[in-house]
């Protein structure tokens, strides 16, 4: 079986069944490659980066286990490919063709194991997504052997990249609650990072601020971590890959052959949310023994969120995410026609309209049997 058109880098297409030993042994040892960090945070810069390397293939936002609902025993559906591509459009955006993918797989590790490792032929298989940021340890359970490598950056700026992306129509981060999201969601994904670092897992953790100064040594930190020799190609965008990026507004930057830095001036966080990051990022320095790393001091009046605050902030960013939660579990339980009919009516692109106007852009990806 094999996922990936001929047009797609790296290695081999071979299916699984047809692998020898020494391919599948480096699969295995290896493990998979995830690249996380909170959504705005340079993910998308760090996998273009990082798929320069001839022997690194990740999936773009593939978010199949955010949709571990569709292997559940009540969730479980023949036409699990079509919700998944429904869901993030991972199969259009990777030239998948669905018809190789088996219909039914036993577990939710089973797939995303065939399927990433398909697509990455011979190569590191894997998947940069900002949402597994709170499913890290999810992660891990499934897969002991995986490798993290995890991007911070100063939770201003990555609430400051999110509302701006939120001005952009239909944009997934154009919803209410966004800046609590991202400002706590930090808080979150540093507690799946120290559990990981508890359990022992391989977890490499770089700053977006040293990723886009100085590259070069970053990545060259990532590979020694990987264990694979450095690739000058890593240190720039010059030729590499962004076809898997849907091409939103809000990754006009990322799909230049440029390191875009700092361009924006206007401020677009109100002074009470730049005083509430300042006082989170004060009382996380304090209990997180200086994480997180920030490129402006803080003021020394600036107090530590007092516990009503962290209770309330809490809560709301809990109400959120629930409400994400309930939207997944629509969005894997209620039929296709259903939700096509949703989109529709909420004036966004169906899934059989997108895919109408794939098929009319470029010809289907072959499939190599």
């Amino acid at each position: 079986m094999t996922l990936i058109s001929e047009q797609q880098k790296p290695g081999s297409t071979l299916p699984l069944s047809e692998k020898d030993d020494s391919q599948i042994s480096f699969e295995r040892d290896r493990g998979p490659l995830f690249v996380i960090g909170m959504w705005r945070s340079g993910t998308s810069l760090l996998y273009r980066l990082i798929n320069q390397h001839p022997e690194i293939c990740l999936m773009y936002e593939g978010d199949l286990a955010v949709l571990g609902l569709l292997f559940s025993r009540f969730g479980r559906k023949p036409n699990w490919t079509e919700y998944w591509d429904f869901w993030s459009g991972a199969l259009r955006r990777h030239a998948i063709d669905p018809a190789t993918i088996p219909g039914s797989f036993k577990d939710l590790k089973t797939a995303m194991q065939t399927v990433y490792g398909a697509y990455a032929g011979s190569a590191i298989w894997g998947c940069k997504s900002p949402n597994y940021y709170d499913c890290l340890q999810e992660l891990h359970q499934m897969f002991p052997n995986a490798r993290f490598v995890i991007i911070w950056r100063d939770p201003s700026d990555v609430c400051r990249s999110v509302l701006r992306a939120g001005e952009v129509s239909y944009s997934w981060f154009n919803r209410r609650g966004m800046f609590h999201r991202s400002l706590m969601g930090h808080r979150v994904l540093k507690a799946e990072c120290d559990a990981l670092v508890r359990r022992g897992a391989h977890i490499h953790q770089i700053q977006y601020e040293d990723l886009v100064g100085n590259p070069n040594t970053t990545m060259k930190g990532i590979c020694d971590f990987l264990h694979l020799p450095f690739d000058q190609r890593m240190a720039s965008l010059q030729g590499s890959d962004h076809s898997a990026i849907d091409p939103a507004a809000q990754h006009k930057k990322v799909k230049t052959d440029r390191i875009i830095v700092g361009e924006e001036t206007t401020e677009i966080l109100s002074d009470a949310q730049k005083s509430k990051i300042g006082r989170y990022v004060r009382f996380w320095r304090e209990e997180c023994n200086g994480w997180p790393q920030v490129h402006e001091p803080l003021d020394n009046e600036t107090n530590k969120a007092s516990l009503a605050e962290r209770i309330a902030d809490w809560s709301i960013y809990s109400s959120f995410r629930g409400l994400d939660d309930v939207r997944k579990w629509i969005y894997c339980l209620a039929p296709l026609w259903l939700l096509n009919l949703y989109r529709v009516l909420a004036g966004k692109p169906s899934l059989l309209l997108r895919q109408k106007h794939s098929s009319e852009e470029k010809p289907k990806a072959p499939a190599v049997l």
